[in-house]
């Protein structure tokens, strides 16, 4: 009686990780199909170059004085 049992319970949990496998394989093939119709339909555009190159420099030296006055507060606190 007990054997029995046993071998349900594994059949019953074998069936249960086939289907949960199952679901896993086609859940992954449908985003696969997902994102090939979303970039065939929406392509994703180029982004668009500055041609200045003057306001880059200009932005990374903005960026360098912030770092330079956040380390400094940041030392005064310690």
């Amino acid at each position: 009686m007990e054997i029995d049992l046993v071998g349900e319970g594994l059949k019953f949990m074998v069936l249960g990780m086939l289907i949960v496998f199952v679901f896993l394989l086609v859940l992954v093939q449908v985003m696969k199909l997902q994102a090939v119709l979303i970039n065939k339909f929406f392509p994703e555009k180029a982004p668009e170059v500055p041609d200045a190159s003057n306001a880059t420099a200009t932005q990374d030296s903005e960026h360098v004085a912030a770092i330079v006055a956040a380390v400094t507060e940041f030392r005064k606190q310690s």
